[in-house]
């Protein structure tokens, strides 16, 4: 049985510095709900594939031993103390293939080399600036136009390239339409929260947050001609990663090798863009956790921005030595936390603390990853899943620039800066949002009240 929290207290942890050891069944409770929903929730996890065997030029049963080492080390945030749900640094995705296929024309060594030297580049990154503290005075000192202008950009990115003339919509149509409708209604509909305060189905239906939505998709593709039927392979039960085959094609210690002095000197301007963009999910998971703590006054939640930038070194730096990963370590995935978010808000009866919620979903999308059957089972559904995700976290990305941001004239400095970070990148963007700030506003936060009409 998980130590019990006294009212008002943090759940209880091993202190170890800036980290708070947590382990589940013994630090904080089993959630089913969260469970259920990561078993097939995983199939966005196992969307990396189709990317890492595209980009990187490697069978489907190393991109899966790969996906399978990235799940345990999701495991590192709610073990150290960070409540939030990780995941990739998604928006990044575009930007890190692109540079990729640029500085290597073909897959092979040389590729290897640059995702290496990259990823290891972004990780020392968040390794310093959780070292030093930089990473909290960075978010306290910028101005909230700019914080907003980096969210909204990074929603944008994610909504426009599911839309764009090569995204999935236009591959899976009907299911991404209607799974993208059903997880909106499940998740930020005021009509749907009010129907859970009266009616038990519906408050069941939305402990399972985008659950509902992930299983349509898995009926509704096959129907529709879209996507193939899922099939349940056995297999040996579970995956055991292959190792030998991952140091012997991608791995620095294999025949790829270290990359060279001239290779990282060519990543820094990627990794900076790519920290930019990650900086955003920091700016989401302060917002999240800051309202969720608010509306729970029986847990005292402690979100620090340094230790989550450690915990996403840990990873980034072990992934780059071990199984380098296109889609990279971010500190979080905004549509999942957002659910997690919400039905912590119900109160304790629905959800002991929040890192219940966190860490049984980490943890389960670990173990389901590994299990044959799971994975061949959602294995025809990974883009459709990919593609709710990511529209999902336009959705939140949205709402929480918005919330930031109250003044008019840092609203349209938000909106601004976030189209050119959508249209042009992340140095563009976060260039053009300085310049407007400093050039309309002026001083940090500095609001300006709206014009009455008389």
């Amino acid at each position: 049985m998980a130590l019990k929290r006294e009212y008002g207290n943090e759940q209880p942890y091993i202190p170890a510095g800036i980290f708070k050891i947590r382990l589940p069944f013994i630090h904080y409770k089993w959630e089913i709900s969260e469970c259920l929903q990561a078993i097939l929730m995983c199939a966005t996890c196992l969307g990396a594939i189709p990317v890492l065997e595209s980009v990187l030029g490697i069978p489907y049963d190393i991109a899966w031993s790969m996906v399978i080492i990235n799940g345990l080390l999701y495991c590192v945030h709610a073990l150290i103390g960070d409540p939030v749900v990780p995941g990739w640094i998604t928006p990044a995705i575009p930007l890190v293939s692109a540079f990729l296929t640029t500085a290597a024309t073909s897959p092979g060594a040389d590729r290897n080399q640059f995702l290496i030297a990259l990823q290891l580049v972004v990780g020392l990154a968040f390794l310093l600036m959780g070292i030093t503290g930089l990473a909290k005075k960075i978010i306290d000192f910028i101005p909230s136009a700019i914080k907003a202008g980096i969210l909204l950009g990074a929603g944008f990115s994610a909504v426009m390239g599911e839309f764009n003339p090569a995204g999935r919509f236009n591959l899976y149509p009907i299911t991404i339409a209607i799974g993208t409708v059903v997880s909106y209604f499940l998740l930020f509909s005021d009509r749907f929260k009010k129907m859970k305060q009266t009616n038990k189905l519906a408050k069941a239906i939305g402990n399972f947050g985008m659950l509902p939505a992930v299983i349509l998709a898995v009926i509704i593709g096959p129907l529709t001609g879209e996507l193939p039927v899922p099939k349940f392979e056995l297999g040996t039960i579970v995956k055991i990663p292959d190792f030998a085959g991952i140091i012997n094609t991608l791995s620095p210690f294999g025949p790829t090798g270290f990359p060279g002095i001239d290779k990282f000197i060519k990543v820094i301007p990627t990794a900076f863009m790519v920290y930019i963009i990650a900086f955003g999910d920091f700016v989401s998971s302060d917002v999240l956790i800051k309202e969720a703590d608010n509306v729970r006054q029986d847990e005292k939640i402690d979100f620090n921005v340094n230790r989550s930038n450690l915990a996403s070194a840990i990873r980034n730096i072990i992934q780059s030595f071990i199984a380098p990963y296109v889609p990279l370590c971010g500190p979080l995935w905004a549509a999942v936390t957002a659910s997690v978010a919400e039905r912590y808000k119900q109160g304790r009866e629905s959800m002991d603390s929040i890192f219940s919620g966190v860490g049984t979903f980490r943890w389960m999308t670990f173990l389901s990853v590994t299990l044959y059957p799971v994975a061949s089972f959602v294995r025809p559904i990974l883009p459709a899943a990919l593609s709710l995700t990511l529209i999902v976290q336009g959705y939140v990305c949205g709402r929480i620039a918005m919330d930031e941001v109250k003044s008019p004239v840092d609203k349209g400095v938000c909106v601004v800066m976030a189209a050119i970070l959508a249209l042009k990148g992340a140095a563009w963007g976060l260039g053009a949002g300085i310049i407007l700030y400093i050039v309309c506003s002026g001083s940090k936060d500095k609001s300006v009240a709206p014009v009455e009409e008389k």
